[in-house]
Protein backbone atom coordinates (compact mmCIF):
# COMPACT_ATOMS: atom_id res chain seq x y z
CA UNK A 1 0.00 0.00 0.00
CA UNK A 2 1.24 3.53 -0.67
CA UNK A 3 2.34 5.61 2.28
CA UNK A 4 -0.44 7.82 3.70
CA UNK A 5 -0.35 11.43 2.61
CA UNK A 6 0.74 13.58 5.57
CA UNK A 7 -1.73 16.26 6.63
CA UNK A 8 -1.12 19.75 5.26
CA UNK A 9 0.61 22.11 7.63
CA UNK A 10 -1.58 24.82 9.13
CA UNK A 11 -0.45 28.14 7.65
CA UNK A 12 -0.27 30.87 10.28
CA UNK A 13 -0.07 34.63 9.73
CA UNK A 14 1.47 36.43 12.71
CA UNK A 15 0.45 40.09 12.91
CA UNK A 16 2.97 41.75 15.21
CA UNK A 17 5.60 39.02 14.90
CA UNK A 18 8.38 40.97 16.63
CA UNK A 19 6.39 41.74 19.79
CA UNK A 20 6.20 39.56 22.88
CA UNK A 21 3.05 37.68 21.77
CA UNK A 22 4.39 37.27 18.26
CA UNK A 23 7.69 35.86 19.48
CA UNK A 24 5.89 33.46 21.82
CA UNK A 25 3.71 32.33 18.92
CA UNK A 26 6.74 31.63 16.78
CA UNK A 27 8.30 29.70 19.66
CA UNK A 28 5.24 27.39 19.72
CA UNK A 29 5.29 27.05 15.92
CA UNK A 30 8.96 26.07 16.03
CA UNK A 31 8.17 23.30 18.53
CA UNK A 32 5.70 21.74 16.09
CA UNK A 33 7.12 21.91 12.56
CA UNK A 34 4.97 18.88 11.67
CA UNK A 35 1.78 20.88 12.34
CA UNK A 36 2.40 24.54 11.57
CA UNK A 37 4.25 26.85 9.21
CA UNK A 38 4.62 30.62 9.20
CA UNK A 39 2.71 32.05 6.25
CA UNK A 40 3.24 35.79 6.84
CA UNK A 41 5.10 37.77 9.48
CA UNK A 42 4.49 41.47 10.08
CA UNK A 43 6.04 44.31 12.06
CA UNK A 44 6.04 48.09 12.23
CA UNK A 45 9.66 49.09 11.60
CA UNK A 46 11.86 46.40 13.19
CA UNK A 47 13.95 45.45 10.15
CA UNK A 48 16.72 43.56 11.92
CA UNK A 49 14.45 41.32 13.99
CA UNK A 50 12.06 40.61 11.13
CA UNK A 51 15.01 39.82 8.85
CA UNK A 52 16.23 37.20 11.33
CA UNK A 53 12.73 35.73 11.66
CA UNK A 54 12.33 35.51 7.89
CA UNK A 55 15.59 33.60 7.57
CA UNK A 56 14.53 31.22 10.32
CA UNK A 57 10.88 30.62 9.39
CA UNK A 58 10.85 31.31 5.60
CA UNK A 59 7.37 32.85 5.42
CA UNK A 60 5.79 33.51 2.03
CA UNK A 61 5.26 37.15 3.00
CA UNK A 62 6.85 39.71 5.31
CA UNK A 63 5.14 43.03 5.94
CA UNK A 64 6.56 46.23 7.37
CA UNK A 65 4.18 49.15 7.79
CA UNK A 66 7.00 51.65 7.25
CA UNK A 67 7.83 51.73 3.52
CA UNK A 68 11.50 52.70 3.98
CA UNK A 69 11.97 49.81 6.43
CA UNK A 70 10.26 47.47 3.95
CA UNK A 71 12.63 48.53 1.18
CA UNK A 72 15.60 47.88 3.46
CA UNK A 73 14.27 44.43 4.40
CA UNK A 74 13.58 43.57 0.75
CA UNK A 75 17.18 44.30 -0.21
CA UNK A 76 18.60 42.35 2.73
CA UNK A 77 16.46 39.28 2.10
CA UNK A 78 17.31 39.30 -1.61
CA UNK A 79 21.02 39.44 -0.79
CA UNK A 80 20.56 36.52 1.61
CA UNK A 81 18.85 34.41 -1.08
CA UNK A 82 15.47 34.41 0.67
CA UNK A 83 12.31 33.85 -1.37
CA UNK A 84 10.11 35.77 1.09
CA UNK A 85 8.10 38.51 -0.62
CA UNK A 86 8.19 41.84 1.23
CA UNK A 87 5.08 44.06 1.29
CA UNK A 88 4.69 47.55 2.75
CA UNK A 89 1.97 49.62 4.36
CA UNK A 90 -1.18 49.20 6.43
CA UNK A 91 -3.10 47.81 3.43
CA UNK A 92 -0.61 44.95 3.23
CA UNK A 93 -1.49 43.96 6.80
CA UNK A 94 -5.10 43.56 5.70
CA UNK A 95 -4.00 41.64 2.61
CA UNK A 96 -2.03 38.97 4.48
CA UNK A 97 -4.65 38.72 7.24
CA UNK A 98 -7.38 37.89 4.70
CA UNK A 99 -5.20 35.95 2.23
CA UNK A 100 -7.03 32.84 0.96
CA UNK A 101 -4.01 30.63 1.64
CA UNK A 102 -3.75 31.57 5.33
CA UNK A 103 -5.52 29.24 7.77
CA UNK A 104 -5.02 31.04 11.09
CA UNK A 105 -4.20 34.62 12.01
CA UNK A 106 -2.53 35.64 15.25
CA UNK A 107 -3.81 39.19 15.78
CA UNK A 108 -1.12 40.59 18.07
CA UNK A 109 -0.65 44.17 16.87
CA UNK A 110 -0.99 46.44 19.90
CA UNK A 111 -3.51 49.25 19.86
CA UNK A 112 -5.98 50.61 17.35
CA UNK A 113 -3.57 49.86 14.49
CA UNK A 114 -4.48 46.19 14.84
CA UNK A 115 -8.21 46.69 14.27
CA UNK A 116 -8.36 46.68 10.45
CA UNK A 117 -6.31 43.51 9.86
CA UNK A 118 -8.03 41.63 12.68
CA UNK A 119 -11.43 42.57 11.28
CA UNK A 120 -10.27 41.54 7.80
CA UNK A 121 -9.29 38.10 9.13
CA UNK A 122 -12.70 37.74 10.79
CA UNK A 123 -14.53 38.74 7.61
CA UNK A 124 -12.45 36.24 5.63
CA UNK A 125 -13.58 33.40 7.90
CA UNK A 126 -10.17 32.61 9.37
CA UNK A 127 -9.32 30.99 12.67
CA UNK A 128 -8.63 34.27 14.47
CA UNK A 129 -6.33 34.08 17.50
CA UNK A 130 -7.21 37.38 19.11
CA UNK A 131 -4.51 38.95 21.26
CA UNK A 132 -5.42 42.51 20.27
CA UNK A 133 -7.83 43.77 22.96
CA UNK A 134 -8.63 46.88 21.00
CA UNK A 135 -10.34 44.98 18.17
CA UNK A 136 -13.25 44.22 20.49
CA UNK A 137 -12.96 47.33 22.65
CA UNK A 138 -13.30 49.61 19.63
CA UNK A 139 -15.66 47.56 17.49
CA UNK A 140 -17.18 44.80 19.60
CA UNK A 141 -20.56 44.63 17.90
CA UNK A 142 -19.13 45.06 14.39
CA UNK A 143 -16.41 42.47 15.03
CA UNK A 144 -18.76 39.83 16.45
CA UNK A 145 -21.17 40.39 13.56
CA UNK A 146 -18.30 39.75 11.13
CA UNK A 147 -17.38 36.52 12.93
CA UNK A 148 -20.99 35.30 12.81
CA UNK A 149 -21.48 36.25 9.14
CA UNK A 150 -18.30 34.58 7.87
CA UNK A 151 -18.21 31.54 10.14
CA UNK A 152 -14.78 32.53 11.45
CA UNK A 153 -13.51 30.75 14.56
CA UNK A 154 -12.61 33.29 17.24
CA UNK A 155 -10.22 32.06 19.94
CA UNK A 156 -9.08 34.47 22.68
CA UNK A 157 -5.38 34.71 23.52
CA UNK A 158 -5.43 37.00 26.55
CA UNK A 159 -4.67 34.58 29.37
CA UNK A 160 -7.84 35.64 31.21
CA UNK A 161 -10.22 35.21 28.29
CA UNK A 162 -8.56 32.02 27.18
CA UNK A 163 -9.05 30.72 30.73
CA UNK A 164 -12.74 31.63 30.61
CA UNK A 165 -13.05 29.94 27.23
CA UNK A 166 -11.52 26.77 28.68
CA UNK A 167 -13.88 26.87 31.69
CA UNK A 168 -17.01 27.26 29.55
CA UNK A 169 -18.79 24.20 28.10
CA UNK A 170 -18.18 23.22 24.49
CA UNK A 171 -20.92 24.64 22.32
CA UNK A 172 -21.36 27.62 24.63
CA UNK A 173 -22.62 29.67 21.70
CA UNK A 174 -22.48 32.98 23.61
CA UNK A 175 -25.60 31.96 25.52
CA UNK A 176 -24.88 32.23 29.28
CA UNK A 177 -28.45 31.58 30.45
CA UNK A 178 -28.78 28.36 28.46
CA UNK A 179 -25.49 27.10 29.89
CA UNK A 180 -26.21 28.19 33.47
CA UNK A 181 -23.39 30.75 33.60
CA UNK A 182 -23.88 33.18 36.48
CA UNK A 183 -20.65 35.23 36.47
CA UNK A 184 -17.27 35.56 34.85
CA UNK A 185 -14.44 36.25 37.28
CA UNK A 186 -11.42 37.89 35.64
CA UNK A 187 -8.28 37.68 37.74
CA UNK A 188 -5.75 40.51 37.93
CA UNK A 189 -2.29 40.54 39.49
CA UNK A 190 -2.78 44.08 40.79
CA UNK A 191 0.44 45.13 39.07
CA UNK A 192 3.51 46.63 40.74
CA UNK A 193 1.62 49.25 42.81
CA UNK A 194 -0.98 47.11 44.56
CA UNK A 195 0.48 47.89 48.00
CA UNK A 196 2.25 51.16 47.31
CA UNK A 197 0.98 54.24 49.17
CA UNK A 198 -1.48 56.34 47.19
CA UNK A 199 0.50 59.48 48.00
CA UNK A 200 3.62 58.11 46.29
CA UNK A 201 1.94 57.19 42.98
CA UNK A 202 2.40 60.71 41.60
CA UNK A 203 6.17 60.09 41.62
CA UNK A 204 6.06 56.74 39.75
CA UNK A 205 8.59 56.48 36.90
CA UNK A 206 8.05 54.66 33.60
CA UNK A 207 10.62 52.02 34.56
CA UNK A 208 8.79 51.34 37.82
CA UNK A 209 5.45 51.08 36.04
CA UNK A 210 6.91 48.62 33.52
CA UNK A 211 8.34 46.28 36.19
CA UNK A 212 5.47 43.78 36.26
CA UNK A 213 5.81 41.28 39.14
CA UNK A 214 4.71 38.20 37.15
CA UNK A 215 4.49 38.72 33.39
CA UNK A 216 7.04 39.80 30.76
CA UNK A 217 5.21 42.29 28.53
CA UNK A 218 5.74 45.34 26.34
CA UNK A 219 5.96 48.78 27.94
CA UNK A 220 2.49 50.00 26.97
CA UNK A 221 0.65 46.96 28.28
CA UNK A 222 2.85 46.99 31.40
CA UNK A 223 1.67 50.52 32.19
CA UNK A 224 -1.91 49.38 31.53
CA UNK A 225 -1.36 46.64 34.09
CA UNK A 226 -0.04 49.16 36.61
CA UNK A 227 -3.15 51.35 36.18
CA UNK A 228 -5.40 48.27 35.78
CA UNK A 229 -6.69 49.72 32.52
CA UNK A 230 -5.69 46.40 30.97
CA UNK A 231 -8.27 44.74 33.20
CA UNK A 232 -10.85 47.35 32.28
CA UNK A 233 -10.27 46.66 28.59
CA UNK A 234 -10.55 42.94 29.35
CA UNK A 235 -13.93 43.50 31.01
CA UNK A 236 -15.15 45.15 27.80
CA UNK A 237 -13.62 42.36 25.72
CA UNK A 238 -15.25 39.68 27.89
CA UNK A 239 -18.63 41.33 27.42
CA UNK A 240 -18.37 40.94 23.65
CA UNK A 241 -16.66 37.54 23.59
CA UNK A 242 -19.04 35.79 25.96
CA UNK A 243 -22.24 37.91 25.72
CA UNK A 244 -22.45 38.61 29.45
CA UNK A 245 -23.64 41.95 30.90
CA UNK A 246 -21.20 44.26 32.75
CA UNK A 247 -22.66 43.39 36.15
CA UNK A 248 -21.91 39.70 35.54
CA UNK A 249 -18.19 40.35 35.01
CA UNK A 250 -16.21 40.75 38.22
CA UNK A 251 -12.50 41.52 38.61
CA UNK A 252 -10.64 39.62 41.32
CA UNK A 253 -7.14 40.70 42.36
CA UNK A 254 -5.01 37.54 42.57
CA UNK A 255 -1.34 38.49 43.10
CA UNK A 256 0.15 35.07 42.24
CA UNK A 257 -1.28 35.05 38.67
CA UNK A 258 -1.78 31.28 38.88
CA UNK A 259 -5.55 31.20 38.43
CA UNK A 260 -6.02 32.95 35.11
CA UNK A 261 -9.80 33.36 35.41
CA UNK A 262 -12.95 31.56 36.55
CA UNK A 263 -16.55 30.92 35.56
CA UNK A 264 -19.29 30.67 38.20
CA UNK A 265 -22.35 28.55 37.38
CA UNK A 266 -25.94 28.65 38.59
CA UNK A 267 -25.45 25.50 40.69
CA UNK A 268 -22.69 27.14 42.74
CA UNK A 269 -19.78 25.52 40.89
CA UNK A 270 -16.77 27.68 40.04
CA UNK A 271 -14.46 26.35 37.34
CA UNK A 272 -10.96 27.79 37.09
CA UNK A 273 -8.02 27.44 34.73
CA UNK A 274 -4.60 27.40 36.40
CA UNK A 275 -1.06 27.53 35.04
CA UNK A 276 2.26 29.29 35.26
CA UNK A 277 2.16 32.85 33.87
CA UNK A 278 3.41 32.12 30.35
CA UNK A 279 1.59 33.30 27.22
CA UNK A 280 2.64 30.20 25.33
CA UNK A 281 -0.09 28.26 27.16
CA UNK A 282 -3.07 30.15 25.66
CA UNK A 283 -1.26 30.44 22.32
CA UNK A 284 -0.71 26.69 22.07
CA UNK A 285 -4.28 26.04 23.22
CA UNK A 286 -5.71 28.26 20.47
CA UNK A 287 -3.37 27.05 17.73
CA UNK A 288 -4.22 23.38 18.27
CA UNK A 289 -7.79 23.67 19.58
CA UNK A 290 -9.52 21.36 20.40
CA UNK A 291 -6.34 19.31 20.77
CA UNK A 292 -3.61 19.90 23.37
CA UNK A 293 0.05 20.25 22.44
CA UNK A 294 3.29 20.97 24.26
CA UNK A 295 3.84 24.71 24.72
CA UNK A 296 7.27 24.57 26.34
CA UNK A 297 5.80 25.88 29.61
CA UNK A 298 7.14 24.77 32.99
CA UNK A 299 4.63 22.54 34.82
CA UNK A 300 2.73 24.16 37.67
CA UNK A 301 4.01 23.16 41.13
CA UNK A 302 1.23 23.83 43.63
CA UNK A 303 3.46 22.89 46.55
CA UNK A 304 5.97 25.54 45.50
CA UNK A 305 3.20 28.14 45.33
CA UNK A 306 1.83 27.20 48.74
CA UNK A 307 -1.13 29.55 48.84
CA UNK A 308 -3.42 31.63 46.63
CA UNK A 309 -4.71 35.07 47.66
CA UNK A 310 -7.71 37.06 46.47
CA UNK A 311 -8.72 40.70 47.01
CA UNK A 312 -11.39 43.07 45.76
CA UNK A 313 -10.01 45.76 43.44
CA UNK A 314 -9.62 49.22 44.97
CA UNK A 315 -11.30 51.68 42.59
CA UNK A 316 -9.66 54.62 44.37
CA UNK A 317 -6.23 53.14 43.70
CA UNK A 318 -7.25 52.01 40.20
CA UNK A 319 -9.67 54.64 38.76
CA UNK A 320 -8.98 53.41 35.21
CA UNK A 321 -10.85 50.20 36.01
CA UNK A 322 -13.92 52.19 37.06
CA UNK A 323 -13.69 54.31 33.90
CA UNK A 324 -13.74 51.16 31.76
CA UNK A 325 -16.87 49.84 33.47
CA UNK A 326 -18.52 53.24 32.96
CA UNK A 327 -17.60 53.26 29.26
CA UNK A 328 -18.99 49.74 28.77
CA UNK A 329 -22.28 50.68 30.41
CA UNK A 330 -22.54 53.90 28.37
CA UNK A 331 -22.10 52.03 25.08
CA UNK A 332 -21.79 53.69 21.71
CA UNK A 333 -18.31 55.06 21.03
CA UNK A 334 -17.39 55.40 24.73
CA UNK A 335 -15.11 52.35 24.75
CA UNK A 336 -13.31 53.54 21.61
CA UNK A 337 -12.84 56.98 23.20
CA UNK A 338 -11.58 55.35 26.41
CA UNK A 339 -9.03 53.30 24.51
CA UNK A 340 -7.75 56.18 22.38
CA UNK A 341 -7.39 58.50 25.36
CA UNK A 342 -5.57 55.79 27.29
CA UNK A 343 -3.11 55.15 24.46
CA UNK A 344 -2.30 58.84 24.22
CA UNK A 345 -2.00 59.27 27.99
CA UNK A 346 0.23 56.22 28.41
CA UNK A 347 2.48 57.36 25.56
CA UNK A 348 2.81 60.77 27.23
CA UNK A 349 3.65 59.13 30.55
CA UNK A 350 6.30 56.89 28.97
CA UNK A 351 7.81 60.00 27.40
CA UNK A 352 7.76 61.68 30.85
CA UNK A 353 5.45 64.45 29.65
CA UNK A 354 2.81 63.72 32.29
CA UNK A 355 2.84 62.00 35.66
CA UNK A 356 1.43 58.53 36.34
CA UNK A 357 -1.64 59.76 38.22
CA UNK A 358 -2.53 62.08 35.33
CA UNK A 359 -3.41 59.09 33.12
CA UNK A 360 -6.95 58.56 34.52
CA UNK A 361 -7.53 62.34 34.65
CA UNK A 362 -6.81 62.64 30.93
CA UNK A 363 -9.06 59.69 30.09
CA UNK A 364 -11.95 60.99 32.21
CA UNK A 365 -11.73 64.47 30.70
CA UNK A 366 -11.66 63.04 27.17
CA UNK A 367 -14.70 60.84 27.85
CA UNK A 368 -16.55 63.90 29.10
CA UNK A 369 -15.72 65.94 26.00
CA UNK A 370 -16.20 63.28 23.29
CA UNK A 371 -19.72 61.88 23.35
CA UNK A 372 -22.57 60.62 21.16
CA UNK A 373 -20.45 59.40 18.24
CA UNK A 374 -21.45 56.59 15.89
CA UNK A 375 -19.67 53.22 15.74
CA UNK A 376 -21.76 51.50 13.06
CA UNK A 377 -18.87 50.99 10.61
CA UNK A 378 -15.08 50.88 10.75
CA UNK A 379 -14.79 54.38 9.27
CA UNK A 380 -16.97 55.79 12.07
CA UNK A 381 -14.94 53.90 14.67
CA UNK A 382 -11.68 55.29 13.31
CA UNK A 383 -13.20 58.78 13.22
CA UNK A 384 -14.17 58.45 16.89
CA UNK A 385 -10.67 57.19 17.65
CA UNK A 386 -9.10 60.17 15.86
CA UNK A 387 -11.40 62.69 17.57
CA UNK A 388 -10.64 61.19 20.98
CA UNK A 389 -6.90 61.36 20.34
CA UNK A 390 -7.12 65.00 19.35
CA UNK A 391 -8.96 65.85 22.56
CA UNK A 392 -6.68 63.68 24.69
CA UNK A 393 -3.61 65.47 23.32
CA UNK A 394 -5.10 68.81 24.30
CA UNK A 395 -5.77 67.45 27.79
CA UNK A 396 -2.18 66.17 27.98
CA UNK A 397 -0.86 69.58 26.94
CA UNK A 398 -2.88 71.22 29.71
CA UNK A 399 -1.30 68.86 32.28
CA UNK A 400 2.17 68.54 30.79
CA UNK A 401 5.04 68.36 33.22
CA UNK A 402 7.29 71.41 33.13
CA UNK A 403 10.86 70.39 32.08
Amino acid sequence: MPDPIPPRLQRVTVLGATGSIGMSTLDVLARHPDRFEAFALTAQVQVERLFELCLRFSPRFAVLVDSAAASDLRQRLKAAGSATEVLAGAAALVEVAAHPDADAVMAAIVGAAGLAPALAAARAGKRVLLANKEALVLSGRLFMQAVAASGAQLLPIDSEHNAVFQALPQGYGRDPKRCGVRRILLTASGGPFRERSLESLADVTPDEACAHPNWVMGRKISVDSATMMNKGLEVIEAHWLFAVPPDAIEVVVHPQSVIHSMVEYADGSVLAQLGNPDMRTPIAHALAYPERIDAGVRPLDLFEIGRLNFERPDFVRFPCLALAYDALREGGAAAAVLNAANEEAVAAFLERRVGFTRIPDIIAATLERVRDLSVDCIEAILDADARAREVARSEILARQTTP
